[in-house]
């Protein structure tokens, strides 16, 4: 369908557009015909008006010669051609026009002075008609703008889905075995505690499923997630593992993207405190400055282990939260990595955004 035809408003707004010309066009018949004002008025004002109906014909040559896809003499042939169609087809509507209002007693002769205007009313309809095949081909453009933007859209929401369920298959398998290893171990020698573990890991994966459902979460939220996934590995773990939180209450309501701190207490717990003896502590910090909000993960390392050593595991999941950053915030957010005398840290800073809350909720 017609974009301008396609909504009423638009339709309103284009015949409100040629509506200036309806006196330029009684100027020249006054002045290249002598008719009276009160006749060139009545006839000027109708042919404007079928004249840009007969203009929104040139929406399907435009789409059938694009502007950039064709040749340059293709172009002009083809839009000449309307042109002079258009304004022959509009002296023809001004004759029959002229001679129906001949019929009544006040524009009696009207259908015989109208003959020298026909080539006037022709010359002016051929830039009128130009005019209107340039409107057309920016409609054109913003429409292919506006799908272009629907597509990208599209892509971005595709990818947000095709990124979490890469998220919830990304799941450790080994601290899943690790895990269903322990409560199997501890089914024996202590019931109580492999149905805490049960119902421990039946929690996080809960959790899981649900925040990869979201593209943002508060931050409480994504804390009290990666809580149940540490108290999970304190079973396993025991007192090798100990967690440290220093988080403040301003941050707490900003929304973070979901799941963007697994990776990297998964990283803590597997490619850190599991690889002591004597365990270690996992260090979760988190507080707003200004209009930044800033999130850190800290474990113990081995301080012989070069960062360049450390487990591919790993290197993917720094990847693909760095990669998440760049795609929601651009240059607005960072990572940083830091790797020092037994200490493994990973920074992030992303703008602290809240969810919008409606008046009186």
């Amino acid at each position: 369908m017609h974009p301008i035809l396609a909504r009423r408003e638009r339709a309103g707004l284009y015949l409100a557009g040629w509506l200036p010309l309806a006196p330029l066009v009684a100027l020249l018949f006054v002045w290249g015909g002598g008719l009276p004002w009160a006749w060139a008025a009545a006839l000027a004002l109708p042919l404007v008006l079928l004249y840009a109906q007969l203009c929104l014909a040139a929406w399907y040559p435009c789409r059938a010669v694009p502007l950039r896809q064709s040749r340059f003499w293709w172009l002009i042939a083809a839009h000449l051609f309307g042109a002079l169609l258009s304004s022959a087809l509009w002296v023809l509507l001004g004759w029959a026009l002229a001679a129906v209002l001949a019929g009544l007693p006040a524009f009696r002769g009207l259908d015989e002075r109208f003959a020298p205007l026909a080539l006037p009313l022709f010359a002016l309809g051929v830039p009128l008609y130009l005019v209107a095949v340039a409107v057309h081909y920016l409609i054109l453009a913003f429409e292919a703008s506006r799908e272009a933007e629907a597509r990208a859209l599209a892509a971005q929401v595709e990818a947000r889905e095709a990124e979490l369920r890469a998220l919830r298959a990304q799941l450790d398998p080994h601290f899943l075995f690790n895990s269903l290893n322990a409560v199997a171990a501890l089914a024996g020698s202590d019931p109580a505690g492999a149905r805490k573990m049960a119902i421990l890991l039946a929690e996080f994966l809960r959790g899981s499923l649900r925040l990869s459902a979201r593209a943002s979460v508060p931050l409480a939220e994504e804390l009290a997630h990666a809580a149940a996934y540490l108290a999970v590995e304190r079973a396993r773990f025991g007192e090798r593992l100990a967690v440290e939180e220093e988080v403040e209450e301003e941050a707490l309501a900003c929304l973070v993207p979901a799941l963007i701190l697994q990776p990297l207490v998964e990283n803590a717990v597997r490619h850190g405190v599991a690889q002591l003896l004597d365990g270690g502590v996992v260090r979760l910090a988190a507080r707003r400055a200004g209009g930044q909000l800033h999130l850190a993960v800290e474990n113990p390392c081995d301080p012989d282990q070069r960062p360049s050593r450390r487990g591919s595991g790993e290197s993917v999941g720094l990847a693909n939260v760095a990669a998440r950053l760049a795609t929601r915030y651009g240059e607005a957010a960072r990572l940083e990595v830091r790797a020092e005398e037994g200490r493994f840290r990973v920074e992030l800073a992303l703008p602290a955004e809240e969810e919008s809350k409606t008046p009186g909720t």
